[in-house]
């Protein structure tokens, strides 16, 4: 694609670096075809290749600035453009630059500022979400059936082993997930434990980053980064092998600090090498033996796996979890259009409902047709989005090899 970007914009690292990715975009569609919000809209303005045009124009010329705002919110940043590309074009740094020039040239009005402002203070921070997550808990017996369906019931996470290996990982226990199912990081503690792995939760590591991000608050998302970084980094350097995430959401963000950090002269050696060290859960399981693991005791054998776009676009991690559950002996049922998003994606889901119930009635739709047992997830977005209309169980993968199960 020809470019014309001002001097002001080439100048800059990020600047050149969006054009860059943009020249390589050959106009080809292919990624229209993979765009969940293309999908269902059939709008150019709504797929990759339209948005990408609509950024262009707004650097070279600034026209299109009122609307481009509205395209770009829709987009569920699921990156399955990216896998489909096959010029290589990384879609979602270019729209991170777009959100950020519309954020500047049309500030929203006081009421969505409002709203996204009260997204950024509470879930990123766990303690505040766990407090409003256990008033509507109180409060969910008199609301109606649509609010009920958001609210999920209590469960318990059990026991989590001592650290009493000589092998130590960290674990990224996530900013909502152990208040919306605390089971799910107990039981990787317990699995990895039985591969003879103990799994730690540092103290002052949290939010990840990713909802500031998304949201638009670039410097706030920088902070989060900022202070896992300083959390996790004596730890590594005292011979933590890795930092473990069970959430492919929260993974996806910090195996890109190197990337988001590099312009920072304080911090972007040490977040490269942080970056690096992450590990999705389902890496860590693939490379051990698992001969010590066997299924968790009455678990259900026909088995239906939403595969998070995290993971199998943003990491590039499709099928990893799958063949962990085939090698465990589960019927791994296949699913129609597994590559679309379920229309979580994090804030969407409460800032976009109209796409993402649509989104999220396609994949169930999906998912049903083939009589699962069970559907099982890698990310607590999609487990939460899915659970409250599913007509089985929802659970995360690793309950499946949980001991205390």
């Amino acid at each position: 694609m020809q470019t014309r970007f001002p001097d002001s914009v080439r100048a800059t690292a990020s600047g050149a670096a969006v054009e860059r990715i943009v020249r390589k975009c050959v106009h080809c569609g292919f990624c229209n075809v993979t765009c969940p919000t293309f999908q269902v809209r059939r709008d150019e303005l709504d797929g990759p290749r339209g948005r990408i045009y609509q950024i262009k124009q707004a650097i070279e010329t600034g026209a299109g600035l009122p609307t481009l705002r509205t395209h770009l919110d829709r987009c569920l940043s699921c990156r399955a453009c990216e896998t489909t590309c096959p010029a290589g074009v990384e879609y979602g740094q270019v729209l991170d630059y777009g959100r950020e020039l519309a954020e500047r040239a049309a500030p929203r009005g006081r009421t969505e500022r409002l709203a996204r402002w009260g997204l950024r203070r509470v879930l990123p921070h766990g303690r505040r979400f766990s407090a409003l997550l256990g008033l509507g808990r109180l409060a969910r017996p008199l609301l109606p059936a649509g609010l009920k369906a958001l609210i999920p019931p209590t469960r318990t996470a059990g026991p989590r082993p001592t650290t009493r290996h000589a092998r130590r990982m960290l674990l990224l226990a996530g900013c909502v997930q152990d208040a919306l199912d605390p089971r799910i990081n107990a039981a990787a503690a317990r699995v990895l434990d039985r591969l003879g792995i103990s799994l730690e939760v540092t103290a002052g590591a949290g939010c990840c980053g990713a909802i500031s991000h998304h949201l638009t608050a670039g410097d706030e998302a920088l902070d989060f980064m900022r202070r896992n970084i300083d959390a996790w980094w004596p730890q590594l350097q005292a011979g933590a092998e890795a930092i473990v995430i069970s959430a492919s959401g929260c993974a996806v963000q910090v195996k890109d600090y190197g990337r988001l950090l590099a312009h920072d002269p304080a911090y972007a050696e040490r977040a490269q090498t942080i970056a690096a060290s992450a590990r999705d859960l389902s890496q860590i399981l693939a490379a051990e033996d698992l001969s010590a693991l066997t299924p968790a005791h009455g678990a259900p054998r026909r088995i239906a796996f939403q595969s998070p776009c995290t993971l199998q676009h943003g990491q590039r991690l499709g099928g990893v979890v799958e063949g962990l559950l085939r090698r465990a002996g589960f019927e791994l049922l296949p699913v129609a259009d597994g590559h679309l998003c379920c229309g979580a994606a994090g804030t969407y889901a409460l800032l976009q409902r109209e796409l993402s119930d649509e989104l999220r009635r396609r994949k169930l739709d999906n998912l049903a047709a083939v009589e699962p047992q069970l559907i099982v997830t890698a990310n607590i977005g999609c487990l939460s989005h899915l659970q409250g209309r599913a007509p089985v169980p929802v659970r995360h993968w690793i309950e499946l090899f949980d001991p205390a199960a």
